[in-house]
């Protein structure tokens, strides 16, 4: 049986621990990304909040493990390492594919352990009950790369690199897998504030899409555009930081109440 030290450390990087912190914010990456995305965030956080980033298999230093190629079966995961760290709130931040896993944790969370998060805050990424028709994940390895270069997720160096780029595309195409499959089971809304953050040139979602979050929430909804497109936050730290800080503080206030629905 795994302990919960060896699940802490294939899963959970923590680049710069909080012990004392009061609440734990849980960042989780982008399709093809890594916990590594999220090490200048850490380091911007105050030492208010412990920042986990999460390490899907199959890359870095877990490339030699098999890619988890559905949603369902990497959140269930994520949800029975993340139950230990529930002595404190919890926060959740989650890019892209990492938006959705997000939901699915928190929705686990709470129907099954009665676990409620602090706040979640999707960004880039559509709501659940948006779907899209996308088969990304069936295109050859050209055709894949040429979406990664489209989104600018990878620094252009390392995408000009074939045979790093290359290393990567098990990874990749694992990811799209679980994204693009993925079917919204409709259900209860969360119990938490969310929070639904975009890009307004991001190809991957409309302003629409976006605000339709707040379908998945009868607490308070908020919802922030950026200049930019699907990796906004890249240029944006400073205030996505602020956010999160302001979003791990008790007692929040609404902000933007209301139900959206799909376009």
């Amino acid at each position: 049986m795994t302990t919960r030290a060896e699940q802490d450390r294939l899963w959970i990087r923590r680049y710069h621990p909080r012990p004392d912190a009061a609440v734990r914010l849980v960042c989780l990456p982008h399709a093809g990304g890594s916990a590594s995305f999220y090490r200048p965030l850490s380091a911007a956080m105050p030492a208010s909040v412990d920042v986990l980033a999460v390490q899907y298999p199959g890359r870095q230093d877990r490339r030699d493990e098999p890619c988890i190629q559905t949603l369902p079966e990497l959140a269930g995961h994520i949800t029975s390492v993340l139950l230990p760290w529930t002595d404190r709130p919890l926060v959740f931040f989650g890019h892209s594919l990492g938006a959705t896993l997000a939901f699915e944790v928190a929705r686990r969370l709470e129907r099954d352990h009665g676990v409620v998060l602090h706040a979640l805050f999707a960004s880039a990424r559509r709501a659940p009950s948006c779907p899209r028709t996308e088969t990304v994940h069936r295109r050859d390895d050209d055709g894949l790369i040429e979406e990664v270069r489209l989104l600018s997720g990878t620094d252009s160096a390392i995408l000009d690199d074939i045979e790093l780029i290359r290393m990567a595309l098990p990874a990749i195409r694992a990811d799209y897998h679980a994204a693009e499959t993925y079917v919204y089971e409709p259900g209860p809304d969360l119990h938490c504030p969310l929070w639904s953050l975009v890009g307004d040139s991001d190809p991957k979602v409309t302003l629409d899409e976006a605000r339709a979050w707040s379908r998945h929430t009868d607490a308070s909804f908020g919802f922030r555009v950026f200049p930019g497109g699907h990796f906004y936050l890249t240029s944006h730290q400073a205030e996505v930081v602020r956010l999160l800080t302001a979003g791990a503080r008790p007692k929040r206030r609404p902000v933007e109440p209301g139900r959206a629905s799909c376009p």
